[in-house]
């Protein structure tokens, strides 16, 4: 907040303004975000990625208790005393490749899980950035078009988690929010646009708010 509040100083004199002059006005990126098409169609992509490692980890898993239960086996059969010698050597050199595959695979499975954690990671990230960049492209947009001096995030918080915007005068500070996320989803595919009933929905309250 007290970043913010140099800010408006820092405008207000470089301008020669009062501070009741500036046109500052407030976007909730949060809501925009979670609103806009392309969030849940990446959204959806990821959870498919997350499904696939899913499917090659169990492929592993299932393969290394294929080799504990063939491991078993062969320590169960070397102890029986009716082996002789020759026969018994043999299964312990055939359990300890077998113990040997058994630790490989465990380093592959552990270096999958890591490797796979860090790629889906990555790719959230970058998804993220890409649609928050996509946002703030809007936003800059249309705070230019109107002449906003300032345009705070109203879903952004400081240290302790504690709200940038404590409190502000009804009507004072200008949102812009759904003007944003109309913008967002103006080519959204079919399936993407809100429903009949929420047209519905949004024409009655539209109506309302007419009378």
């Amino acid at each position: 907040m007290k970043k913010a509040l140099a800010l408006i100083t820092a405008l207000t004199l470089a301008g020669n303004l009062p501070a009741a002059d500036l046109k500052i006005a407030v976007v909730d990126m949060n809501k925009a975000f979670a609103e806009y098409h392309k969030t849940k169609s990446a959204a959806g992509k990821l959870q498919e990625n997350v499904n696939k490692v899913k499917e090659e980890l169990n492929e592993r898993w299932a393969a290394y208790k294929k080799l504990m239960d063939e491991a078993e086996k062969l320590d169960k059969a070397r102890r029986d005393p009716v082996l002789n010698i020759e026969a018994r050597t043999k299964k312990e050199s055939e359990l300890q490749t077998k113990a040997q595959e058994i630790k490989s695979l465990e380093r592959d499975i552990n270096e999958f899980q890591q490797r796979r954690q860090g790629q889906l990671q990555q790719e959230q990230m970058q998804e993220r950035k890409g649609i928050y960049d996509e946002i703030m492209g809007i936003v800059t947009t249309k705070a230019k078009a109107v002449g906003y001096d300032v345009v705070f995030d109203r879903s952004g918080v400081g240290a302790g988690g504690v709200p940038f915007i404590l409190h502000s005068k009804e009507g004072a500070l200008e949102d812009f929010t759904n003007e944003v996320i109309v913008e967002l989803n103006k080519n959204a595919p079919a399936e993407a646009a809100p429903s009949a009933d929420k047209k519905d929905d949004k024409k009655k309250t539209d109506d309302k708010k007419t009378k």
